[in-house]
């Protein structure tokens, strides 16, 4: 009975991480189509219990967002969709107005999106967050 259990809990993970693996070589795909076009903006959101929330804009040279997409939920199974009522403006200059509509979680990543451009195009650097197990493992200089 327990041989079972590992096997199952075994072959559950291995499911898990093909699929997961087909979520992100998707996510890249579509990196790479808008990156094809212009410089692209990156903004995340990550929920605990809640959807995960990941926006990309493609922009051009006078930051003119050229194409949106977004990448939302809870399990593997999220896909990359476009994002709507965001190509044709600046993305420096996005209001409230535009934020009518968009779920928290969304605006949110766009708000995180215009954090992380501001900062690099300032020549600065992103801080990357410490995850849980960083908290766990502490890393030894």
């Amino acid at each position: 009975m327990i041989l079972y259990v590992i096997i199952l809990i075994g072959v559950s993970w291995l499911v898990q991480s093909i699929l997961g693996f087909l979520q992100i070589k998707h996510f890249n795909k579509n990196y790479a189509e808008l990156r094809s076009m212009g410089r692209v903006a990156i903004g995340k959101r990550t929920g605990l219990f809640r959807a995960g929330t990941v926006v990309m804009f493609c922009i051009d040279k006078r930051n003119k967002i050229i194409k949106a997409k977004i990448m939302q939920g809870v399990t593997i199974f999220a896909r990359v969709k476009d994002l709507k009522g965001f190509e044709g403006k600046y993305l420096l200059k996005i209001s409230e107005e535009d934020f009518k509509g968009v779920h928290k979680l969304t605006r949110l990543a766009i708000q995180d999106a215009l954090r992380s451009y501001d900062i690099i195009s300032n020549g600065g650097e992103l801080r990357v967050k410490k995850g849980w197990i960083d908290y766990l493992i502490p890393k030894k200089n």
